[in-house]
């Protein structure tokens, strides 16, 4: 994902705590675990993983409480984050309605960026950017969909932004229409995109997808790619009432509206 290790731990706690905080709640403290080559990896690298790890967790008020280690061919890092929330205001993923408009509040592209690091095509640039939005907490976010009173949300990592819109309205009686063209995308993503710099996860998402979601015509192979591209640190997407733009604005929090709830069968339907 990234080569310093005190970044790489970093990311990690921010991607973590983003399950807490697409439920509306607040994370309180951390397990980590870490697979290491134990006989081969200097004990700085793992110390500056932990490190970049505690940083996140304290801009997010949460405390790293232990964790668990174990010897590995390759460096594996994560966290187990508990958090609390009012029962009453939790975030779900499911509960979205006809009518209701959808906000992404980050970017896409990161997991070409990353993509195109390992394969040696990024430049310093490319890489600050995709590091800048995947540090970026979730928290303001969070708490901007809880004074919307937001209707559902999710954060988008892995599955990319088709996989997680249909984890909101598989089995349910509205379909999301998806705007192409608002999405907003890092831009050297598309140069890459481009060059072949694609995760192997984005042809498997849409795969998985296809049956489940249908493209305008109008729309070209690497927006669908783009659409799919696995996030590590992703933002939230959120269905609320178009009332709930001004809170967004007013807390300087990046958002654009991508899209909007209709009734249906449980499909997102993607146009330019």
């Amino acid at each position: 994902m990234v080569d310093d290790p005190f970044t790489f731990g970093a990311i990690s706690a921010a991607n973590a705590v983003s399950d807490v905080y697409a439920m509306g709640g607040k994370p309180l403290t951390a397990l980590a675990i870490a697979g290491y080559p134990a006989c081969s990896c200097e004990p700085q690298i793992l110390r500056e993983i932990l490190r970049g790890a505690t940083a996140t967790l304290k801009e997010a008020d949460a405390l790293l409480v232990g964790g668990h280690s174990f010897d590995d061919s390759e460096i594996k890092f994560g966290l187990a984050v508990t958090g609390t929330g009012d029962p009453e205001q939790i975030l779900r993923v499911r509960g979205a309605r006809p009518g209701d408009i959808l906000i992404l509040t980050k970017p896409l592209g990161i997991g070409i960026i990353t993509t195109a690091l390992k394969g040696g095509k990024a430049q310093p640039a490319h890489v600050e950017e995709a590091v800048r939005w995947m540090l970026t907490l979730n928290r303001r976010a969070s708490e901007c969909a809880l004074q919307a009173h937001a209707s559902a949300c999710t954060d988008v990592t892995g599955f990319g932004l088709l996989g997680h819109a249909h984890t909101m309205v598989r089995k349910s009686s509205v379909d999301f229409v998806i705007c192409a063209d608002s999405v907003p995308v890092i831009p050297a993503a598309w140069m890459l995109i481009d060059g072949g710099m694609v995760a192997e996860g984005a042809y498997k998402n849409l795969s998985y997808l296809a049956s489940k979601t249908s493209f305008a015509e109008a729309i070209a192979d690497e927006m669908k790619l783009m659409l799919a591209d696995p996030q590590t640190s992703g933002g939230l997407l959120i269905a609320a009432s178009e009332t709930a733009l001004p809170l967004f604005v007013a807390a300087g929090v990046f958002h654009a509206v991508i899209g909007s709830v209709t009734e249906g069968t449980g499909r997102i339907r993607v146009i330019p």
